[in-house]
Order: structure tokens, then sequence, then C-alpha cells
């Protein structure tokens, strides 16, 4: 399964990002091989309508779960009509490889 984390930047030690439709980087996690890839957010500096056009991002690499510190409603529902999981993460001190340790565990 793919699971796409909000970052703030491209190592695993960045920090999530509270920001999921302006993040910087996705770090798309495979629960199976266990490898990580990070590829930028194209709409992070979009004048409107990041959060849909992100959704879209990530479903087209087949993300089925979302780790983000928060979400809008128009994510919410799109979400919900792909299917695709929802994550809040509060602690915006935890790193990708923090989050990942949580997942394998």
């Amino acid at each position: 399964m793919q699971i796409a984390i909000a970052s703030t930047g491209n190592t695993l030690d960045s920090q999530i990002d509270s920001r999921f439709g302006r993040c910087s980087y996705f770090a798309f996690y495979d629960t199976e091989t266990k490898n990580v890839e990070f590829l930028e957010n194209e709409q992070k500096n979009s004048v409107q309508g990041a959060g849909p056009a992100t959704v879209q991002f990530v479903a087209s690499h087949n993300a089925e779960k979302i780790i983000s510190g928060e979400f809008g409603q128009k994510v919410k529902t799109l979400c919900d009509q792909l299917h695709i999981q929802l994550i809040i993460v509060t602690d915006e001190h935890k790193s990708v490889q923090d989050i990942i340790n949580t997942i394998k565990n």
C-alpha cells in the first residue's frame, strides 16, 4: 500500500507539513517494499484550488492513505469519493521517519 506523507522537505528527517495542499513535498511510503520516494508538490504555489489538485496528484501515485497536519473540507469530500483515508497528525515536530516507524509498528 502507498501512503503519502505531507513533508516540509525531501529527507526522512524532514518534519510533517501541516498544510496538505501547499506542503513542499510528499514522502510516498510503500508498506510492502518499505521504499520511500520523495516528490515535490507542484501545487504548493497555486493561487487557488491547491487542495483538490494535490489530491489528484497523490491519487495518481496510487496512495490509499494521506498523512498531514490538516485537510480542508474540499479535500475531505474528494478523498471520500476516491476512497483515500485521511490521517491527521497534530504534532508538527514529528519527522517523516517518526511517522514511518509508527506505521511499521
